[in-house]
C-alpha cells in the first residue's frame, strides 16, 4: 500500500485514540488536538471527533462527507460536544440523539431536566420537569 496512505490512516488512529475514555471537558479544552470537518466526499468513522466552526462534534454514524451534511445540521451523523449546562434543546432526529434521563436543557427561557431515558418530546409539553417550579 502507498506509504503516505499508511501514515495517514496511523495518524488518523493517533487523532481517533486522543479521545477514548476521555471527558467531554478534556475533549472540548482540547479542541485543537482534532481535525477540521471537511465536506469533499471524505469517509467518518463513527466515534471520531472533529471541529467545526467554534465547536467540536462527535460522527454518531460512518459515513461520507457532503457540503450540505455540515455537522451543526446533519444531526443524524453528528453531535456537538458542549460543557454548556443548560444547553438549548433540539428536536432529536431520532433514538441516536434522544435526551437521555436526567438531561438538562434551556427551551423558551426556562430550564428544564429530563423524566425519561430516550426522551424525544419538546419541554414544556411531556416528559420534562422544570426544577425551579416543578412543572
Amino acid at each position: 500500500m502507498n506509504k503516505y496512505l499508511e501514515e495517514a490512516k496511523a495518524m488518523l488512529k493517533s487523532i481517533n485514540g486522543l479521545a477514548e475514555g476521555q471527558t467531554d471537558e478534556k475533549i472540548v479544552n482540547n479542541k485543537d488536538a482534532f481535525p477540521w470537518w471537511n465536506g469533499n466526499g471524505v469517509f467518518y468513522k463513527a466515534g471520531l471527533i472533529l471541529r467545526f466552526a467554534d465547536s467540536v462534534y462527535k460522527v454518531l454514524q460512518d459515513h461520507t462527507s457532503q457540503n450540505d451534511w455540515t455537522p451543526d445540521v446533519a444531526v443524524s451523523l453528528y453531535v456537538e460536544i458542549s460543557l454548556e449546562e443548560w444547553p438549548e434543546w433540539k428536536q432529536p432526529a431520532g433514538a441516536h440523539d434522544a435526551y437521555a434521563l436526567n438531561a438538562k436543557c434551556s427551551h423558551n427561557d426556562l430550564h428544564w431536566i429530563s423524566d425519561y431515558d430516550g426522551n424525544i418530546w419538546e419541554p414544556g409539553v411531556f416528559g420534562w420537569h422544570n426544577p425551579v417550579d416543578g412543572e
